[in-house]
Formats: structure tokens, C-alpha cells, sequence
């Protein structure tokens, strides 16, 4: 948009492929927006989207989207709205023309464009999708060419929002600082409500910082974000007016922490050196972005790669009462014959049981019995037969959650590189033309110069008492899943919380707090700017998600468990009552 200088606001409706669906509506509707969102990929998304390929060739694309437009189309075009989606999957081509269908059936004149060449499976052989990550500038070229929406295939998360900034401020593809900007507010953005309050460590706060209001009903139904983006790549994430939840540094940290590695962010149109991010208090419910630095990106993309990986089932057994021990061996005993010869096999007692409890329930344990393995037979209904044939002649008070089930067949996502220049970027116009987008060209990289940091170089921390009490009376943390690593994030709000942080949280430390990392490679990060360190646990999840490697397969819960062990931590740092209420909101300089 040549000459457009003034903010772009772009707003996200969706995270995920199942996120609320009035969320497009709410979001036209609530506000001013030049450009609405829509992330609706993840790893497990691309294996779903390809057994629905798999069923019908015309398929592969997220139908949820189609359905959000057949109101959301005509409100679009009423307020002059773009919209750019990444919902067309693994049918970017299907999809846009099922929006020119739906367009011509509601009569909106609206003009539509995609954007493909992400499919990599020519070059994969025995997988179920192969994608490389795209970036933005595809998404730019279409916007450019006039279209009212644009709908990709397999683009990064960040790409959705990165687009349309270097769309409206017509930047180059050498514009690594703005880029950079960019592609951080888009990594805000494109979880949705997570930036708005949603999953975030401190929710039980009274007042959840200078908001009025008790508790966490202001929670019940957070609105979705949205971001001003400057011509120079800052910006101000912020939401609609009189929507739910909250927007504060701590949310937009958690964020920043959410499903990344290293401090250098790597994309296909920059890399973002999230080390040199700085957060302000820019008033209610908006916080600045500034002073992102941006380098060259890598010469490669990634690939994303799914595969059917063999046959799963499962059992769970309720074990009540007395001797759960006990109860849990000899079912262990009972199907030891059973289980010979099956790949893999796994055990695991949760004990959810409490002593004299007043409920069957919370006198309960559950183990859970796992099973894989590459034939459906071994791992069938004669496998879980043969565990409920034990109702009568096992443990006093045996069942089980769920009647025997067949195997189903489970995932298994793994990752590669592929030169940039060797993956076709293809923006297919409105009118049809095909637009090679050509990767960046390759440009010396000049290193950023290190942020300047919010603490003294040499952490010590604070002398005096100490209290052992939970990490999370003083620390936030964020984690989730980059294929089989997972990512744990951690930040608290002041200098003196940060020093004592930084000078204790090591990865041997960090390894103790939470034992299933034991013997796992573990790297820490740190953030200074954000105040924060970032753990990377490489393998924890296995063949990624859709392998249900892991209890908490995703390992959205990982960070919580760590905020919930004791350790000591010096009482000047605790809040005042002892409780994490109480807690302040502070600004980072």
C-alpha cells in the first residue's frame, strides 16, 4: 500500500484449528482492523489435514475457516478488511476456490489469491505431509495485487502478520530490523487469547494488574489480540474495547517465551533476535514492542514431515483404596505374557489417591497401560481383551475407564532443512497470474550489538533468609512443543527477582526440579531484556504430539509443574502476604 505510513492494525481469530469460532465475527465487528488473521496450522493439524486427504483428494484444508466466512465474508467487505488465513493446509488452491464459491453464492465481491509451492512431498517418499515454512512475502505479493483475502498453505505462524506489515509499509526483503518487528508482534499474535491473558502463570491475581476487577472472571471469555505496527516494525499489541481478558508485559512475555529455542528466532524472510526486545507499559491494555534487531535469514526453510508411525492403544485401570502398590504389580504380572513381543510397552502409575478420602474418586489411582507397535494386531482388540478378562480374577475392585478399543494408527512428525532457492514460493494471484517469489538474496550478516542489560553481568543472589516454597510464588513460566523438544520458558518482573534467577536456575537445577528431563539435553537461553531464561529439553516428546510419546504431549503443562516445585528462594523476593496475589505488574525499561 504504497504511501499508507500510519499503523497498521492486523488482529487475530484463531490459534489453532478448533479455537472459537464466533471469534472472526468478534473481531470484525468489535473494532477498527485494516487486516484479520487466522492461524489454524500445528504439527498435529498437518497429520489430520492429510488423513482427510488421504479420504478425498480435494480436501486438506481447514473447512472450520469456510464456515467462519460465510458471515465473516460480507462483514469483511462491508468494513474493507483483509484477510489472510494459512487455513488452506495442504489444498491452499481447494481452498481459495471454495472462498471464490462461497463469494458468488452470498454475492461479496471480493477478490481472492493464495499462496503455495510450501508442499514438499515430491521430494519425501513413504511420509503423509511434507511442508516447507514460507514466509511473508508471498502473502505481500497477493496483497499488493489487489486481494481481499489471501488463504497459504504452510507458512509460519509469524508470516500471517509479517505479510501485510511489509505489504502496507512496502518494505524490502533487506528491511531486517522492521521485518524483525514484525515477525515478533506476529509471534504475539498468532496464539490468540494466550497474548490476552489466556493460559497465563499469575490468572488468580486479585486485581490481574490495575484492572478492576475480583478474581478471574474477567477471563471467562478473553477477546483475541490485535497489533499496531509502526512503519519502523515497533508496535502495540493490544484488543478490542470491552473485551475479555487483560494485555500487560506479563502476558505478552509469556508469549515471547511460548514454543521458542535460542535468542535468535529464525524465519524465512529474517532472523529476530528476541534478546533485543524491549517491553513497555504503553497505558490499559497495551504494551509497546521496540528496539527489535533483525538479521539475515538462514538459507535454509524448515520442513515439517508426517508419517504414519504404526499402531497405538491404551488401557487405564482404577486402583482404590488400600495396597495400590501392590494392585499395580500384579496387574503388571497378569499381562506380562500378553504383552511379549509388542515394540513397546509402557507402565505408568499416577497416584491420585489420598489417604481416608471422602470420595471413591480422590481414593483412586489410575495406571495407565500404553502399547505400540508397527502391526495394528498386536496392539488390537485381542490385546485389550485379554487385560479386561481380568475383571473377575485380578485386584479387589478392578475397572477400567474405557471398554477395550481397537489400535489406532498414531503419528509421527519429525523436521529437516531444504535450501531456500530450491523450494518454489508461489503467489497465485486474483486474476490467476503465478508470481515466483524468489528467496532473499544471500546477505553478509553483520552482528546486532548485544542488548544492553537489566542486570549486573555477574548475577549474585540476594543474601539473607530463605523460604522453601513453590518457584511459582515469584516466577511466570510458558512451554510447549517444537516437534520431540519441548521448550520451557521462565521470567519474573523485577532486577533483584531476575539476578537471583539467573544465578540459580541452571540446567542442573532445572533437571532436578523436574526428573523426567533427567538424561535428556537440556540448554538454557537467556533473555535479559525480558528477564527471563528459556530451557529447550531435546526428545522429551519423542516423535512429537501425535505419537502420544507423553502424558502431556505437547508439553503445555511442563512449565507449570516446574513453577509448582519448592525450592529456596530468599524471603525480600516473596510477596507480602505469601501468596501469588499479590504480585506486581512492573514495566521493563
Amino acid at each position: 500500500m504504497s504511501g499508507a505510513r500510519r499503523a497498521l492494525r492486523i488482529g487475530n481469530a484463531s490459534g489453532f484449528y478448533g479455537d472459537r469460532f464466533s471469534a472472526v465475527r468478534e473481531m470484525l465487528t468489535g473494532g477498527e482492523l485494516d487486516v484479520l488473521t487466522g492461524d489454524y496450522l500445528a504439527e498435529l493439524t498437518m497429520l489430520i489435514l492429510g488423513r482427510d486427504r488421504l479420504k478425498d483428494p480435494g480436501l486438506g484444508y481447514a473447512k472450520t475457516f469456510l464456515r467462519q466466512l460465510e458471515e465473516g465474508l460480507g462483514l469483511a467487505h462491508e468494513r474493507g478488511v483483509r484477510i489472510v488465513a494459512n487455513a488452506g493446509g495442504l489444498n491452499p488452491a481447494g481452498l481459495a476456490a471454495a472462498v471464490r464459491e462461497l463469494a458468488a453464492k452470498t454475492g461479496v465481491p471480493v477478490s481472492v489469491a493464495h499462496v503455495e509451492g510450501d508442499d514438499v512431498m515430491p521430494y519425501a517418499e513413504g511420509v503423509l505431509t511434507a511442508n516447507a515454512y514460507l514466509g511473508g512475502a508471498g502473502i505481500a505479493a497477493c496483497l499488493r495485487a489487489g486481494a481481499d483475502v489471501v488463504v497459504t498453505g504452510r507458512v509460519t505462524d509469524a508470516a500471517l502478520v509479517s505479510g501485510p506489515a511489509a505489504w502496507w509499509f512496502d518494505w524490502a526483503p533487506g528491511d531486517h530490523d522492521r521485518l524483525a518487528g514484525a515477525v515478533v508482534a506476529g509471534h504475539v499474535l498468532e496464539c490468540g487469547t494466550q497474548a490476552t491473558g489466556g493460559n497465563y502463570s499469575f490468572f488468580t491475581r486479585h486485581d490481574f494488574t490495575r484492572h478492576e476487577f475480583t478474581g478471574h472472571a474477567h477471563l471467562s471469555r478473553p477477546g483475541f489480540p490485535l497489533a499496531e505496527i509502526e512503519a519502523d516494525g515497533s508496535s502495540v499489541i493490544t484488543k478490542h474495547p470491552g473485551t475479555g481478558g487483560v494485555v500487560t508485559t506479563g502476558t505478552v512475555t509469556a508469549q515471547l517465551l511460548y514454543e521458542t529455542q535460542g535468542a535468535r528466532y529464525l524465519g524465512p524472510d529474517v532472523t529476530a533476535r528476541l534478546d533485543t526486545v524491549r517491553l513497555t507499559d504503553d497505558g490499559p491494555d497495551r504494551v509497546r514492542i521496540s528496539g527489535v534487531r533483525g538479521e539475515a535469514p538462514p538459507p535454509t526453510l524448515k520442513a515439517g514431515i508426517t508419517r504414519i508411525g504404526g499402531w497405538r492403544n491404551e488401557v487405564v485401570f482404577v486402583l482404590t483404596g488400600l495396597d495400590i502398590e501392590a494392585k499395580a504389580d500384579l496387574v503388571r504380572a497378569q499381562l506380562a505374557g500378553v504383552l511379549e513381543g509388542v515394540a513397546d510397552v509402557g507402565w505408568t502409575l499416577a497416584r491420585t489417591d489420598h489417604e481416608d478420602a471422602p470420595t471413591q474418586e480422590t481414593a483412586s489411582a489410575m495406571l495407565r497401560l500404553v502399547v505400540r507397535d508397527p502391526s495394528a494386531d498386536r496392539v488390537g482388540r485381542a490385546l485389550t481383551s485379554a487385560a479386561i478378562e481380568l475383571a473377575l480374577g485380578s485386584y479387589p475392585g478392578f475397572h477400567v475407564t474405557a471398554p477395550p478399543g481397537p489400535a489406532q494408527p498414531y503419528g509421527v512428525f519429525s523436521t529437516g532443512q531444504l535450501p531456500a532457492d530450491t523450494v518454489p514460493h508461489v503467489a497465485v494471484l486474483p486474476d490467476g497470474t503465478r508470481l515466483a517469489i524468489p528467496a532473499p538474496a544471500p546477505t553478509p550478516v553483520t552482528p546486532s550489538p548485544p542488548p544492553v542489560p537489566t542486570a549486573s553481568p555477574s548475577p549474585r543472589p540476594p543474601a539473607g533468609p530463605t523460604r522453601r516454597v513453590p518457584l511459582g510464588l515469584v516466577a511466570g513460566a510458558r512451554s510447549g512443543d517444537k516437534g520431540g523438544d519441548a521448550n520451557v520458558g521462565v521470567w519474573v518482573e523485577s532486577a533483584d527477582a531476575w539476578e537471583w534467577l539467573r544465578a540459580t536456575l541452571t540446567v542442573d537445577l532445572f533437571r532436578e526440579l523436574l526428573p523426567e528431563t533427567a538424561g535428556l539435553p537440556v540448554t538454557r537461553h537467556d533473555l535479559p531484556g525480558l528477564r527471563a531464561l528459556n530451557f529447550v529439553v531435546t526428545g522429551i516428546l519423542g516423535d512429537g504430539v501425535a505419537s502420544g510419546h507423553r502424558f502431556d504431549p505437547q508439553a503445555k503443562a511442563l512449565g507449570e509443574w516446574l513453577r509448582a516445585r519448592h525450592l529456596d528462594i530468599p524471603v525480600p523476593l516473596l510477596p507480602s502476604p505469601l501468596s501469588p496475589f499479590s504480585l506486581p505488574e512492573v514495566s521493563r525499561p
